[in-house]
């Protein structure tokens, strides 16, 4: 049960006073959707207002406190003209201007001959100084209240400063003195203020150093986040060990038929891999285990060997894959590859329906399918297997952990081994998958060719079709990745369909299009064309990002580089090079470039080390970004950034171990306390893992 002192901060930020619905729908649009959201929500800067000069010396541009005497109402004839207001002080006159002015309120706020305290940007209009809309007005006795130092927080277009301001206020308001989780002796040496300190202290800036990671409050609140992943995590592996696994072994007859039917050798750490899978399956504690490699390391061969050892043992395997596009992809190779040892291997998608899904089904739940391939229509009601020993996942940071449990329940102690070609910083590992044991592939197959990287800027886009119709002639296949599907009225970017009509002019049929919103038949199809013959020349958005294997690809053009993230780069680039054949990436770019963009496309172009790329991307972009959390089912940290806190996570999984081992229940009086952390951070799904009796 959630502690009754969190149900004030658990409450919707539209219980607060002044939010209500209207700006309830744009608050969620900056992931606030609870009071306590509120509060994770960091300033981002001041706006400091004790610069407080006199009218002959209020410079332009700044922003500054002035006390002035009304002088007069200069009222406009017609409404679309601004109000004036003119006041003065002992060195000069200004003006206070507003616009759409109704009713009366301005004469009641300022009435002529009084002494009023107004702050604001200052403005020199035909060398008169003025005010457009004061950020504050006082009367002069009650102008000590005003706030000279104000926080600065991220905003949304339609949400003003002031509302947001007055709801963090009434958030903190809210905001209970909590009973310490933290170990007393690790808060004395830190000099860690309280929790409530410390959320107080992070809202009220004085200074730009206090928006440091580095502050006291900031680290103690960091910690706390840090804390509750891991608690979590930990309890979850914890849970998972509990659940009883089975023993699966086989003499491996299956996987040697297929290992000995590749073209190529198996790398040092795929076959390392494939060992440290094996011996997890054949303890009787379930296997939790990811297995890292960058594109085209050669996961997919790995997964099988595995697969293919619980379908000698007599039990069915499982591969779930976040699309449909990746989920057939990875079908065809898996068949291919299993057919070497008579294995079939079966395909389910939301696009299996009627008669087909039926066999399907039937043929899973008598046990004649050892191998399935499939999207999260894998775990639907309806899906029974006669016994499933392995689940599959790939890409697993499009899956949250709830996913992960789900194919687990559909089977007696299934093991699971989750797939990513996004290499992941140690950091990031340990907060995303801590409750996995890791496997990484660090070789890439023999044979691959470097991949040579240049970058261009826009305005070179008719040299970069001129190589790409040399490319065509030579007979290669080629990628034109384009960032959006239509025109944005917002960001002016060259969009996919309109890149793709201008390239079929110059290539004509030879031109294809993928992108995310057409229907999946029709995408299935484009791609199939370009993999195989019709399409020689594909114009995609990033769907293409992750899986398609098109060996025959060797050019790849990106437009609007510096608009992606450097993971999301090195994962597109990846899909060329897979072949013996050398192949070129051409970046365009849209100048200027900002530091970070200049940093992170000489890195691409320095290096194609998948780890190398994203320890880089998490210290330009912060861990919110790297993996994408919000679609990700990654935990969103909003107060510790991995980047200056990866001591603190050490500390804090040493912690979480340290706790579970004395206090599994969570009984002692610190352990109720990490109970109220957890809910705190809505980990409430942890919180059912604790050990009870």
């Amino acid at each position: 049960m959630r502690p009754e002192i969190l149900f004030p901060l658990s409450a919707p930020v539209t219980s607060l006073k002044g939010v209500g619905p209207r700006f309830g729908k744009l608050f969620e649009k900056l992931g606030i959707e609870k009071a306590v959201d509120l509060l994770w929500h960091r300033p981002t800067g001041i706006i400091d207002r004790r610069f407080q000069p006199k009218i002959a010396e209020a410079p332009d541009g700044m922003i500054a406190t002035l006390t002035v005497t009304v002088e007069a109402h200069q009222k406009p004839s017609n409404p679309r003209q601004p109000y004036r207001i003119r006041c003065h002080d002992e060195t000069g006159v200004m003006f206070l201007v507003f616009f759409r002015v109704q009713g009366d309120y301005l004469e009641k706020l300022l009435p002529v001959g009084t002494l009023r305290i107004v702050s604001g940007k200052v403005e020199h209009y035909n060398d008169v100084v003025q005010i457009t809309h004061p950020d504050h007005i006082f009367a002069a006795e009650a102008g000590e209240t005003m706030r000279l130092i104000e926080p600065v927080y991220g905003l949304t277009a339609g949400l003003g400063l002031r509302i947001v301001q007055r709801a963090v206020e009434a958030a903190l308001s809210r905001a209970p003195v909590l009973p310490e989780w933290l170990d007393p002796a690790y808060c004395a040496r830190e000099k860690f203020p309280t929790w409530r300190e410390a959320i107080a202290t992070v809202h009220a800036p004085e200074s730009a150093d206090d928006l440091s990671p580095m502050t006291l409050a900031r680290q103690r609140l960091a910690f706390d986040e840090l804390l509750a992943n891991q608690l979590a995590l930990s309890l979850m592996r914890e849970h998972v060990k509990r659940i009883a696994g089975r023993v699966i072994t086989a003499p491996g007859a299956l996987r040697r038929k297929v290992i000995q039917s590749l073209p190529f050798s198996l790398t040092l750490s795929q076959s390392a891999a494939i060992e440290e899978i094996l011996a997890d399956m054949a303890k009787p504690a379930r296997m939790m285990r990811l297995l890292q490699g960058d594109v085209g390391s050669g996961k997919t061969v790995v997964a099988l060997a595995a697969m293919l050892d619980v379908v000698e043992s007599g039990a069915q395997a499982a591969l779930m894959a976040p699309t449909e596009l990746l989920a057939r992809q990875h079908y065809k190779t898996l068949s291919n590859l299993a057919a070497n040892a008579g294995v079939e291997v079966a395909l389910l998608t939301g696009r299996e329906k009627g008669r087909a899904r039926t066999a399907i089904l039937e043929r899973l739940a008598s046990g004649d399918i050892g191998i399935v391939v499939g999207t999260h229509a894998l775990f639907s009601e309806d899906v029974i297997y006669q016994d499933l020993a392995l689940a599959v996942i790939d890409e697993q940071h499009r899956f949250g952990v709830e996913q992960r449990m789900a194919l687990a329940e559909k089977g007696r102690g299934v093991d699971i081994l989750v797939m990513t070609a996004t290499p992941i910083p140690r950091t990031l590992m340990l907060t995303a998958y801590g409750d996995l044991d890791s496997s990484r592939l660090t070789e890439k197959p023999a044979g691959r060719q470097p991949i040579a990287t240049r970058t261009l800027p826009a305005e070179r886009v008719a040299d970069v079709i001129a190589a790409v119709k040399r490319a065509l002639e030579s007979g290669a296949k080629i990628y034109w990745i384009c960032p959006l599907v239509d025109e944005s009225e917002l960001i002016d970017l060259k969009a996919a369909t309109e890149r793709f009509e201008e390239l079929q002019k110059i290539f004509g049929p030879r031109v294809g299009l993928v992108h995310g919103k057409m229907k999946g038949p029709e995408r299935d199809a484009a791609m199939e064309q370009f993999a195989g013959s019709g399409i020689d020349l594909l114009v995609a958005t990033t769907v293409v990002e992750v899986g398609v294997d098109v060996p025959e690809a060797t050019v790849m053009v990106i437009e609007h580089a510096e608009r992606f993230g450097l993971a999301q780069l090195h994962q597109l680039r990846g899909r060329i090079g897979r072949s013996d054949k050398p192949s070129a990436c051409l970046l365009l770019y849209t100048s200027p470039l900002s530091a970070t963009a200049k940093s992170r496309l000489s890195i691409l172009r320095d290096t194609d080390d998948g780890f190398r790329i994203a320890e880089e991307d998490l210290r330009l972009r912060g861990a919110g970004e790297v993996l994408g959390t919000r679609q990700s089912g990654m935990p969103e940290l909003r107060l510790a950034d991995l980047a200056v806190h990866g001591e603190l996570l050490a500390t804090a999984r040493d912690d979480a171990q340290l706790v579970l081992t004395r206090d599994p229940e969570l009984a002692t009086p610190r352990g109720q306390a990490l109970r109220t952390l957890l809910y705190l951070f809505g980990r409430d799904e942890a919180v059912r893992y604790i050990r009870s009796g």
